[in-house]
């Protein structure tokens, strides 16, 4: 669980020597805070006066505005469907254009979609503008994943998976807090301000992304091996030893080699076949724990949930809790390096599930009481700190396990999937957890134990141990069946003599380099003895 992993990272195994790259990693992220800010601002929406005079009603019996559970659904679920659209697109789109061309997609889309959301007071233009948005935030969430774990060293993409985790947690914090302070804006104006703040993160991650390189690992898997070493030069720090860099870029280029080699037929049925059968399973289940912990419901109605559970100043309390998230993300980040990915998952989905179990609980002995109210915050606040302490780490596994060839085509399916899953409880949350249903409330978390607790036990059996192995280990350990508990310790001898082979060039290189220089240096000594 804890301690070193046996690794053919040629790399220096510190943080210093790869600052230039954590940078590129954390651009490349900024725009997955659409994704915090989106789910905390609607949310926030779907209490405010200000949006329930435009896309709600007032509702005489209970003295205050009101909206539809069917809006409130499809509004929450249309940019959830759009993610699902959107990342089913990854594959074909970014095996034909790459990543950074699916980010700069991603902001074009976002800019219209916010645009229509800020201009209407149409439900059918805001329906599609949520559809829109949630294509460009599948996209951002996707290509940015994608180019992080090809560029990253292997032993810091745990720490750049934990900085994207950060990343979101500041949006949903930024959202919250916005739609704090424009909750009592009775007019358009206490959901437009939020909205503007769309056009931000993305604004600044398209410029940057000019003087960023492409992934090399696409430029590998497209042929384009001279430009892949290039982009790699410009990813590692320009101090890096020489020897180090070859052995890294040897070990992609006939890793990559052979994964081409392998996907003869078209890589969306590859990704079925043979081997890849487990690695595309795993890729998807992994991923999909977003989605079987109960998190999509609970991040958008959170200020919607404490409401009807009877707590005073919802909004407020939303904030508080989201601010847990951000502290959830910040605490991994300090231990994802220590500790193996697969122990992070069993308890951090165990966690999850005795949350949601014991605000269950509280809401059945008591429901309605001040009492059960603030059980509910106290174990939604830790279920979130939790949550986004493991969160960022199914998303690394997610596109840890499959190979280059295929990792564009699999992560974007797994997204899909997850995205699915998320639809499904966001479209179903307000029929448990609305009065005007079945008026569950908190009791709604009996389900999502049980789901965490079949998560926590998947995990156990099934997800292999990928920490400090590069991808082009996994996809050694992956072509030899290795059994998942074997992964760990298992000596990748493969990848191994690929950077070794690096290696001896390079010292050949430099032996011809300094025999060159001493023939020189003897030469001129015999023509000044002459000259003399």
């Amino acid at each position: 669980m804890i301690g070193a992993t046996i690794s053919a990272n040629p790399l220096k195994l510190d943080v210093r020597s790869h600052t230039k790259c954590i940078l590129i990693c954390f651009i490349a992220t900024v725009s997955t805070f659409q994704y915090g800010l989106d789910y905390a601002l609607i949310g926030g929406f779907l209490s405010m006066p200000g949006f329930l005079k435009v896309y709600g009603y007032y509702d005489t019996e209970l003295d205050t505005w009101n909206i539809n559970p069917t809006v409130q659904q499809l509004i929450s679920s249309l940019m959830t469907i759009g993610t699902l659209i959107g990342s089913v697109l990854v594959g074909p789109f970014s095996s034909k254009f790459g990543r950074k061309p699916g980010l700069w997609s991603a902001a074009l889309l976002n800019f219209v979609a916010t645009a229509i959301m800020l201009g209407t007071t149409n439900i059918g233009a805001l329906y599609f503008a949520r559809l829109l948005l949630g294509v460009s935030v599948g996209w951002f969430l996707t290509f940015s994943q994608l180019y992080v774990h090809e560029v990253a060293p292997a032993h810091l993409r745990g720490i750049t998976f934990a900085v994207y985790q950060c990343q979101l947690s500041i949006g949903s914090i930024v959202g919250a807090a916005v739609d704090f302070g424009t909750k009592n804006i009775q007019s358009r104006r206490s959901y437009q301000i939020p909205l503007a703040i769309f056009f931000v993160a993305p604004t600044i991650q398209s410029i940057a992304l000019f003087f960023f390189p492409e992934s090399p690992r696409w430029l590998a898997v497209q042929g384009r091996e001279a430009e892949a070493e290039t982009s790699l030069r410009k990813l590692r720090n320009s101090n890096i030893n020489e020897t180090e860099l070859l052995a890294e870029f040897n070990e992609i280029k006939q890793s990559t080699r052979e994964q081409v080699e392998l996907a003869k037929k078209a890589l969306f049925v590859e990704m079925w076949r043979g081997t890849n059968l487990r690695r595309t399973l795993l890729s998807i289940a992994v991923i999909c724990f977003h989605s079987a912990n109960g998190s999509s419901w609970v991040n958008i109605y959170t200020t919607y949930y404490l409401t009807i559970a009877g707590v005073s100043n919802p909004f407020g309390f939303s904030i508080l809790i989201t601010s847990l998230g951000l502290l959830g993300a910040i605490f991994s980040s300090l231990f994802v390096r220590f500790i193996d990915r697969r122990s992070i998952m069993i308890v951090g989905a165990s966690i999850c599930g005795l949350t949601q179990l014991a605000q269950a609980i509280a809401w059945t002995v008591s429901p309605g009481s001040e009492e059960a109210g603030r059980v509910v915050v106290a174990f939604i606040g830790l279920f979130t700190f939790f949550y986004v302490a493991y969160a960022p780490f199914a998303w690394l596994l997610g596109g840890e396990y499959p190979n280059s060839a295929l990792r564009g085509y699999c992560f974007g399916i797994a997204t899909a999937l997850n995205f699915l899953g998320n639809f499904l409880g966001t479209l179903t949350a307000p029929y448990f957890i609305n009065p005007a249903s079945l008026g569950w409330g908190p009791k709604y978390g009996y389900i999502w134990f049980a789901s965490n607790t079949a998560v926590a036990l998947f995990a156990y059996v099934f997800l292999p141990e990928t920490r400090d192995r590069t991808l082009e280990e996994i996809h050694e350990m992956f072509e030899n069946k290795v059994p998942a508990r074997k992964f760990k310790t298992y000596v990748c001898v493969g990848v191994e003599t690929y950077a070794a082979g690096a290696r001896k060039e390079s010292v050949h290189h430099e032996e011809l380099a300094v025999n060159e220089k001493a023939v020189s240096s003897s030469e001129a000594d015999s023509k000044t003895r002459q000259s003399a």
